[in-house]
């Protein structure tokens, strides 16, 4: 599957574009975000283009779409594009290192993982509200968007 345009709209929504890389509003430095919310390799005072930033977001869509088709099965497109978003968002997670989508730092799956896997639909989409790391308004606003798009109906 592949994200649609609704999941492009939404992560544009929340991470907004900026041509000049800014420090993490959770920690007032690092990691640096530049673009549509882009980190990899960001330091202070970098500086792209809006082609640059197009570019580097719809790899990182494409990316995070990757990561949820390769451990999603049975989800309709709102649930594909709420869950690719998140990914977008939060990551993959890294064992010891760092809590994300697929792996939390004890080495597990994540709870909201581990419900797709088991098909348990519902309780995986009341998950997203426990992510408002760290708790800022546009987190909490992500995630209730990420949410009601995930129960939005494709009807």
């Amino acid at each position: 599957m592949t994200y649609s345009e609704n999941c492009t709209e939404l992560t544009k929504r929340f991470e907004g574009c900026r041509l000049t890389a800014y420090p993490d509003p959770g920690t007032g430095g690092a990691p640096f975000t530049i673009g549509w919310g882009h980190t990899f390799g960001v330091k202070q005072g970098m500086v792209c283009t809006q082609e640059q930033a197009d570019r580097w977001l719809e790899e990182g869509l494409e990316n995070a779409a990757g990561i949820v088709d390769r451990w999603v099965r049975l989800v309709n497109q709102n649930q594909f594009d709420a869950l690719t978003d998140f990914v977008y968002n939060v990551g993959p997670g890294l064992p010891k290192f760092r809590d994300g989508f697929v792996w939390l730092k004890s080495g597990a799956h994540s709870t909201m993982l581990r419900h797709l896997i088991n098909g348990e639909l519902h309780l995986a989409g009341e998950e997203f509200p426990k992510w408002n790391l760290p708790p800022l308004p546009g987190i909490i606003a992500r995630r209730k968007a990420e949410m009601d798009l995930f129960f939005r109906s494709t009807i």
